[in-house]
């Protein structure tokens, strides 16, 4: 079991690297002495970051975040930035005890599928 899960954590690990490679070079249009600089490391740790063989601290994903745009949701698990967002808008078309009900059926609904 604890095999498993260090090999779903150095996916996870790799998988957020290309992410923050892809953020570099795809949308930032950056080289990686640029953004190390601005994020506060080494262009050899930032090597190793895209690589997926090291980790960023959390000031330093902080920087990122602010210089991207993304969420640290999005740099760190992939997790769609977007989401957050569209649920806002879309709740912002019903009223708080509209809101308040359905909440109510989804919190039976899970309750029915857990028995």
């Amino acid at each position: 079991m604890e095999r498993f899960n260090l090999d779903a954590e150095k996916e996870e690990q790799i998988l957020r690297g290309k992410r923050i490679k892809h953020i570099r070079e795809d949308e930032l249009h950056m080289n990686k002495t640029q953004l190390a600089k601005q994020i506060g490391i080494s262009s050899q740790f930032l090597g190793l970051v895209e690589e997926g063989r090291g980790n960023l601290m959390y000031r330093s994903i902080r920087k990122l975040r602010d210089l991207s745009g993304h969420s640290a949701d999005y740099i760190l698990y992939g997790l769609d930035d977007n989401v957050i967002d569209k649920t806002r808008e879309l709740l912002s078309t019903y009223s708080n005890e509209e809101i308040e009900k359905a909440i109510g059926i989804i919190h039976d609904i899970a309750i029915f599928i857990k028995n």
